[in-house]
């Protein structure tokens, strides 16, 4: 890990952004006072709304933290398959008694006026989601000493984010929970993924910048297999969801491991990018019907989302979650950490002891 990284925590266990509520301040601090990087997920907030968790985070802890952004998305949907799919959940509207929502509420996530704050005022890291921020933006950050990562899915993104200017990637493999944060989306690529494990080493053959894991990762052994195979930090998502400091709804954390929702798998059901959740009704009912549009669909089924968690039906909600769900452990966030940490150092001391034999 770089330098500027390695000492913003004193373990190499960042948590995750997670979008949708579940990494707010009271999650982001619990992670930063153990130890490990916190991080708010700004996606889908208001510029507002991010400073103010950014202040509220400032009252609860002195250490550093990350926000993460999503970057704008090109307007190429199509109306015509929104629309048929919009058709296609008139049902759900009709069994939830609520409206279905604008596919065209907005398309750049108040990205311009979050980067406003963000410089103005700066936080000591910056991830950005669904695609590379321009040289111009980057150095920004880093003239106001924020450092920038960059999420990325092959190795070609990879080296876009070098050429941008990024300080480090965060590479995300395809047994990630929640959105696949590729810059481009291209439904004939769907499924195509690459592993986490060798996603590490061809990104590490791709570009000279320190490396965050991402995907799938629940123990301190696979942190240190991540670390082993050329990574310098791990990011959690999934394991920190259950942690009570977590903001995600009560419903979709009894579901990490409930018997009932035993896979998981890709779907563009909720918002029209490909991301990974418990597979439940919705899923199974419109995830073979749903374009590739996002956030057209992400806006056109918001409703339905906190309709079916106001109902108790997790069966209708977005369940994301990562390949290893069912090794979540509803443990304080702080004492996550330390767990994770006395795995990893464990894990590190038996193949010393291999290599030393």
């Amino acid at each position: 890990m770089s330098s500027a990284l390695t000492d913003l925590c004193r373990h190499p266990i960042v948590q995750a952004p997670m979008a949708g509520g579940a990494s707010c301040p009271e999650l982001a601090a619990a992670v930063s006072d153990a130890g490990g990087l916190g991080f708010l997920a700004a996606g889908y907030k208001t510029a507002d709304g991010m400073h103010q968790e950014i202040t509220q985070l400032r009252t609860r802890t002195a250490r550093p933290f990350g926000v993460n952004l999503f970057m704008p998305q090109p307007g190429a949907a199509d109306p015509a398959a929104v629309d048929v799919y919009r058709q296609q959940l008139a049902g759900e509207a009709s069994w939830y008694n609520t409206p279905l929502g604008n596919p065209g509420a907005g398309r750049d996530d108040d990205y311009e006026a979050k980067l406003a704050i963000l410089i103005d005022d700066p936080v000591p890291v910056v991830s950005f989601t669904f695609g590379c921020p321009s040289r111009a933006t980057l150095t920004a950050l880093s003239a106001a000493g924020t450092t920038t990562v960059v999420t990325v899915t092959t190795p070609e993104e990879a080296q876009a984010a070098q050429r941008a200017g990024a300080d480090a990637v965060c590479v995300q493999g395809i047994e990630a929970g929640g959105h696949q944060g590729t810059h481009r989306d291209d439904p004939a690529a769907d499924g195509t993924g690459i592993g986490l494990l060798s996603l590490i080493p061809l990104v590490r053959e791709a570009v000279h910048l320190p490396v965050v894991a991402a995907g799938g990762l629940m123990r301190g052994a696979q942190i240190a297999a991540v670390l082993a195979a050329g990574a310098s930090a791990a990011q959690l998502g999934t394991a920190f969801l259950v942690c009570p400091e977590s903001g995600a709804n009560a419903l979709h954390k009894q579901a990490m491991t409930n018997p009932l929702f035993a896979r998981t798998q890709l779907t563009r059901a909720f918002s029209g990018r490909p991301a990974r959740g418990l597979v439940n009704r919705f899923m199974h009912e419109h995830g073979p019907y749903a374009p590739a549009a996002y956030p057209d669909v992400h806006h056109l089924t918001s409703g339905l989302r906190k309709a079916a968690a106001q109902a108790g039906d997790p069966q209708g909600m977005a369940l994301w979650a990562g390949q290893g769900h069912r090794m979540a452990r509803e443990l304080p966030a702080g004492r996550l950490v330390e767990v994770l940490a006395a795995e990893l150092d464990a894990a590190r001391a038996v193949l010393a002891l291999g290599g030393a034999r």
